[in-house]
């Protein structure tokens, strides 16, 4: 346990929630003791060290079953931004102060208000699609700008696409029409586009999808050379004249050749990095 650890704010939200209302979740040990009477602590070891340090002796805990040092973190559920929001508003229902809430979480008191106002304005659907997910609070005030079936959609390319970010939910905002926001969006003085204009984007736009159009063609006839010449790169390096030579006289080709080897034999699941070494392979098969 570093001074690092205990100056982060993970350690400082447990540390405040212990002192205002105790600990919540106890520490977790495996159950059978070693020769000096001493458990394994599985999970809790923020909450072992903030005790320790206010010279607590005893504290209950769970016991584990099973030793599941390096997989107990399966077993932890992690709160979710929604789901927060819906906790502060349960806390503040049963008649819980507001700053009380905000000493246990180790926040300002602005923050615990803007936590429960955090969903107004959000459909149902929406929420029910984001309840579980990583979402930074800033992106309901994007959503909160768009109709509710706009909401709906957008929400679904976020869960889709695992990408819960605020520019993310601002690019969606920019794609949506006037009919799926709540306020027309403000118009700036459009540019003047000629026809001169227009016909370059229609020939850059033709160029660029037979581009496209001829590397699908390519692609299993690329991908095929590049596992041919990868082997046969194998069988080379796999000789120690050849290797030494490269090494010698060629360092630069020999760390090449071995990427590629890395890239292509050890990984040949990751296509995207196969994908990046064919044109290296094709220069060096022409060398």
């Amino acid at each position: 346990m570093t001074d690092r650890i205990r100056r982060s704010h993970k350690y400082k939200v447990i540390a405040a929630s212990i002192d205002e209302i105790g600990v919540i979740e106890p520490p977790v040990v495996f159950h059978k003791p070693d020769q000096r009477g001493r458990y394994l602590l599985l999970d809790g070891v923020l909450k072992l060290d903030i005790l320790l340090a206010r010279g607590e002796v005893e504290a209950e805990c769970l016991l584990a079953l099973d030793d599941e040092a390096y997989t107990y973190n399966k077993k932890a559920i992690r709160l979710s931004i929604v789901q927060e929001h819906f906790m502060i508003l349960r806390a503040i229902e049963r008649g819980v102060p507001e700053d009380r809430i905000a000493r246990a979480l180790n926040v300002k008191i602005a923050h615990i208000k803007g936590r429960r106002k955090m969903l107004r304005g959000i459909c149902t659907q929406a929420v029910h699609l984001l309840r579980d997910k990583p979402v930074n609070p800033v992106t309901f005030d994007t959503l909160r700008k768009m109709r509710e079936p706009r909401q709906i959609e957008a929400c679904e390319l976020m869960v889709a696409a695992s990408n819960y970010s605020s520019s993310y939910a601002r690019a969606l905002l920019a794609a949506t029409s006037d009919e799926g926001r709540l306020q027309p969006s403000k118009r700036g003085v459009p540019a003047v586009v000629t026809a001169a204009d227009l016909a370059l984007m229609e020939r850059e736009l033709k160029e660029v999808q037979q581009k496209a159009s001829g590397v699908e063609a390519s692609y299993g006839r690329d991908m095929l050379d590049l596992a041919i010449a990868a082997r046969y790169v194998s069988e080379l390096l796999g000789r120690r004249t050849i290797a030494r030579y490269l090494d010698d006289n060629h360092p630069e080709m020999a760390k090449e050749f071995r990427s590629i080897l890395s890239a292509t034999l050890a990984e040949p699941s990751k296509k995207t990095a196969s994908r990046r070494k064919v044109g290296a392979l094709e220069g060096a098969r022409a060398t």
